[in-house]
């Protein structure tokens, strides 16, 4: 990576706590916005560190709530998903209601172990929020079938075989500490160019993609040799 590609110091990470256990509230879509204002006025060169955790308790998610409260809360949750921030998330405990759909949001996932996530479900079913259409996003409709359907409980072995962690750790806050100090030192646009090419991989032609992707990789060549200004912060 060249020297044009990295910053001279990170900023400090914007952390913040989410519980499984909460019900959605106006307070909760608040706390993602309070977020979201802190990676945005930092210009992205702040690393997000969001710890979600929960116990055995079992909620109904969203709990009883409008539709309109479910309306900001998806607008805050894609805001956070959009940012040009590395989101990290540290998974302990039972992972669940808004914590499961921050999981999904999120850059790198960290676990703990004996960590267990459960779909969200209300009324007997799985939630039918947005985190259907990201987990089918991410992890394609056959893996998303069942959970999707049929809810499930996976434990952490089971989370790491189908990516929804990307590893556990014994001390899952020193991880995360040491990578939001080495993402705080990348480039946030080419981040965020990189994360958008993995979202719409999917659901793009390669010939339509291409275009992008080498719009991409030229500008990384001509910074290389000096042709561009270093990317802003």
């Amino acid at each position: 990576m060249s020297s044009a590609e990295t910053a001279q110091a990170p900023s400090p990470a914007a952390t913040i706590d989410i519980d499984s256990s909460r019900p959605l509230s106006a307070p909760l879509v608040a706390e993602i916005n309070a977020l979201c204002d802190r990676l945005e006025d930092s210009e992205g060169g702040t690393t997000a560190v969001i710890r979600l955790h929960g116990t055995d308790t079992a909620t109904q998610w969203p709990g009883a709530v409008g539709i309109d409260l479910v309306s900001r809360w998806e607008k805050a949750l894609r805001r956070l998903e959009q940012t040009r921030s590395a989101k990290i998330v540290i998974v302990e405990g039972v992972c669940s209601g808004p914590a499961f759909e921050v999981l999904l949001t999120a850059d790198l996932r960290i676990g703990a172990p004996g960590l267990r996530i459960d779909v969200p479900a209300n009324d007997g079913s799985v939630w039918a929020g947005m985190s259907v259409h990201r987990l089918t996003n991410q992890f394609g409709g056959t893996r998303a079938r069942r959970l999707v359907l049929f809810g499930a409980q996976v434990s952490a072995q089971r989370a790491l075989e189908t990516g929804l962690i990307d590893e556990t750790a014994k001390d899952p806050a020193a991880v995360a500490a040491r990578l939001a100090e080495r993402f705080g030192r990348l480039v946030p646009a080419e981040l965020a160019i990189r994360r958008q090419l993995v979202l719409d991989a999917g659901v793009t032609a390669f010939e339509e993609a291409l275009g992008k992707h080498l719009a991409a990789c030229d500008r990384t060549l001509r910074r290389s040799r000096g042709e561009l200004a270093p990317a802003p912060r």
